[in-house]
């Protein structure tokens, strides 16, 4: 059996310090131009099969009801990211 995961980032397109390491290793970081659109990016990953979506503390900070949501599903995987300040 093979378990595959697809993961993603999500920071504010001003936010140069976090998740560096992923974006330069070509994984999928999602910038937004609008915190606003958090929650409503976390939904079109969702849809897109993502199953692990990590947050900028800043990003996570916006999200209503996503994150609260999906707390408890075992199939998709919210994570925020800590703040290293």
């Amino acid at each position: 059996m093979v378990i595959k995961m697809k993961m993603s980032w999500i920071k504010y397109e001003k936010d140069a310090r976090s998740f560096r390491l992923p974006e330069a290793l070509g994984f999928d970081v999602f910038k937004l131009q609008d915190l606003e659109q958090t929650d409503s990016t976390i939904k079109d990953l969702i849809k897109q099969d993502y199953d692990t979506i990590i947050l900028s503390n800043e990003v996570a900070g916006f999200s209503e009801d996503i994150i609260k949501r999906y707390q408890k599903d075992k199939d998709i995987k919210i994570v925020i990211s800590l703040d290293k300040d």
